[in-house]
């Protein structure tokens, strides 16, 4: 659960700086949407790095259990 408020945090953080960027910018649209998609890759990648390592850590930690519980059935 806490890993979902965390997503959701990143998520949020990133439509609520889009919005002020396009509202405070101080260059030309073009300009200001190209810098927006740029910042929207970085902050893509680093979400699916996340995810990645979400996924990893989980499925290490679903190996693990597996792994203890068979050695209690075999005792």
């Amino acid at each position: 659960m806490e890993s979902g408020k965390v997503i959701l945090g990143v998520v949020s953080g990133i439509a609520v700086g889009a919005v002020l960027g396009v509202l405070f910018a101080p260059e030309k649209g073009s300009k200001t949407r190209r810098k927006i998609l740029e910042t929207g890759k970085e902050y893509t990648d680093n979400l699916k790095e996340k995810f990645s390592d979400l996924y990893e850590d989980v499925s290490n930690k679903y190996e693990n259990l597996l792994e203890d519980a068979k050695e209690y059935v075999t005792k």
